[in-house]
């Protein structure tokens, strides 16, 4: 009988995977250059930078193409990688039953030395994620999180203080009180004024997440795409930044649901505090939640599949 490796391999020869990797290449840098060129210059985007300054993914370590668990790089110039975290080089037996020369320069996705390090994080993102997509969404929010963010701001330290508010303190405290806040995302919540925290219909905490996470919600979508980045080099680079994209998106409508004046940026607002403003944003949201569904049902597959030991869970 001959040998097959324990994990199934498909080959990737240089031809195929460089032109992938310079794709890639090329789609980070549509985001990241105009950053990097901001940060340079000492400037800020309240909307464009969020995704490389709230989230712990620095550009060069996005614009490092994986293609994921389960496919090997040959070539000359896959042998960078064996510097790479999470890397290996297959053995003279993988290179055989790939139909390889021996000595051949081949590497692929270190499954074993990747789970004995980020077991615990595997677990917790397969929590997360089918968790989040067990239960019901939730469009009745209105995006109000950004807003009891500076409920009463007068009284604490400025948000964004290089930005104006549309109405005025006064106008956004009242919208604030005049409306329900129900926010179930923790990492949206944390950030509210010490005044606007009990206007809040619940109380997310680090150690609630996991029973809290509803697909309805902007953040959690937005977070698909920390939890596909903190998962590489195992996940494709692909599926990262199409969860990437998405959450440049979400970040765009939801400072457009902000109480903050961003015309002269470029993104006009949607007026929540009106009956018309309300009902375009649950359109976005709808529209935003299909989308992530999609990718959170493509990200719990990668993690089954990465790690069997991983548990279910129910809502």
């Amino acid at each position: 009988m001959s040998w097959v490796p324990p994990v199934e391999l498909k080959l990737l020869a240089p031809d195929v995977w460089r032109p992938m990797e310079e794709a890639h290449h090329q789609r980070v840098s549509r985001y990241a250059d105009p950053y990097l060129a901001r940060r340079s210059a000492g400037k800020k985007h309240p909307v464009e930078d969020f995704l490389f300054t709230y989230y712990t993914q620095k550009p060069g370590q996005l614009r490092r193409w994986h293609p994921g668990a389960g496919y090997v790089l040959a070539g000359r110039a896959a042998a960078a990688r064996t510097a790479w975290k999470h890397y290996r080089t297959l053995d003279d037996g993988e290179l055989a039953f790939l139909g390889l020369p021996e000595g051949s320069t081949a590497v692929t996705f270190d499954r074993d030395a990747f789970l004995a390090e980020r077991s615990e994080a595997v677990a917790f993102a397969g929590i997360i994620v089918r968790g989040t997509a067990a239960r019901p969404a939730q469009f009745g929010c209105f995006g109000l999180h950004e807003w009891a963010m500076v409920y009463r701001q007068d009284k604490f330290d400025l948000r964004h203080e290089y930005l104006q508010l549309r109405l005025g303190s006064a106008g956004t405290d009242k919208v604030v009180e005049d409306n329900r806040i129900r926010c179930t995302h923790f990492d949206a919540f944390r950030f509210y004024t010490p005044d606007a925290v009990p206007l809040n219909e619940f109380a997310p905490s680090r150690d609630s997440q996991r029973h809290q996470e509803q697909p309805g919600c902007l953040h959690a979508n937005m977070d698909l795409y920390k939890w596909a980045y903190k998962l590489l080099p195992a996940l494709s680079s692909e599926l990262v930044m199409e969860c990437f994209e998405l959450s440049w998106r979400i970040r765009a409508m939801d400072m457009q649901a902000s109480p903050y004046d961003l015309t002269e940026w470029g993104y006009p607002a949607i007026p929540i505090e009106t009956p018309q403003g309300k009902a375009a944003y649950v359109e976005h949201q709808r529209s935003f939640a299909t989308e992530a569904a999609a990718l959170r049902e493509r990200l719990a597959v990668a993690l089954d599949a990465l790690s069997p030991t991983v548990p279910g869970v129910t809502a």
